[in-house]
């Protein structure tokens, strides 16, 4: 692993090529804050897949892809006069330090070694905190984008709730909440009106995410783990239909589940 002089040094070297991609190179002298999200985007979801993956190596190699693009908004801000990388990084360890009075007194010095609250004592108040800080978001849910994909921004409200006391006392208790939703989809399918089913499968979804929260499961990654054995399946289907010269409109429902099960029995 590397000294902390040399994750300084590495940090300062790509700052020196964001200069000169900024002052060199049309592309780069191009782009915007609004050009630049979403190639940001792409990047947040290429280091979550890494994560999803296990890869360090990659997880590695994605990380700078994103500091990058950090690197490059902080470049942008400094050419409008309004911030540099510098503001960003004070921001961010002002934060930090406000926000965990267990480790650091407020002038950012270690506090003496004692007892410390536990993960959970520090998670479950960790909304109460940030609602006293400077400058913070006026509300709780504030600070969730509206962009953000509806998993996501569900398990973040969820977080956000449990962080001021507002939650399930025991992970058992939410499956009353999901039966009830269940059948609140339900009846609303048989009523045929789509907005009500649009609304009811929407809290059936968020009630499912609520659960898989309270049971110390990442739905996002849940989610993504059914689709990738689904994309297995189907191209076993694939692989056994088409490559034969048989349409798969010309089977039977019936017929497509025993090739399913085939390979669903093959570990697929």
């Amino acid at each position: 692993m590397h000294t902390k002089q040399e994750k300084m040094e590495a940090f300062g070297r790509l700052l020196d090529i964001m200069d000169a991609l900024r002052e060199r190179c049309p592309w780069n002298a191009e782009q915007t804050f609004g050009t630049l999200r979403p190639m940001t985007e792409e990047e947040v979801y290429e280091l979550a897949d890494a994560v999803l993956k296990g890869d360090d190596r990659e997880l590695s190699k994605e990380i700078g892809d994103l500091l990058y693009h950090m690197v490059f908004y902080a470049r942008i801000g400094e050419e409008k006069g309004s911030f540099d990388i510098a503001d960003s990084l004070e921001k961010i360890c002002a934060k930090m330090i406000f926000r965990h009075p267990h480790v650091f007194r407020p002038d950012g010095t270690p506090v003496a070694e004692g007892e410390a609250p536990s993960a959970k004592e520090i998670a479950d108040t960790w909304e109460l905190v940030k609602a006293r800080e400077k400058d913070g978001n006026k509300t709780v849910m504030s600070g969730i984008p509206d962009a953000m994909p509806a998993v996501l921004k569900a398990l973040s409200m969820q977080e956000k709730a449990r962080g001021c006391g507002f939650d399930w006392e025991k992970p058992e208790d939410v499956w009353d909440k999901v039966e009830e939703e269940l059948g609140e989809a339900r009846e609303a399918c048989e009523e045929g009106d789509r907005a009500h089913m649009q609304e009811e499968f929407g809290d059936l979804m968020f009630a499912v995410i609520n659960a898989t929260r309270l049971y110390g499961i990442d739905p996002e990654a849940a989610l993504s783990g059914t689709c990738s054995k689904f994309r297995r399946r189907f191209t076993y289907l694939e692989e056994n239909t088409l490559k034969k010269g048989i349409r798969l409109t010309d089977l039977t429902l019936a017929e497509m589940d025993a090739i399913w099960d085939e390979g669903k029995a093959k570990g697929l």
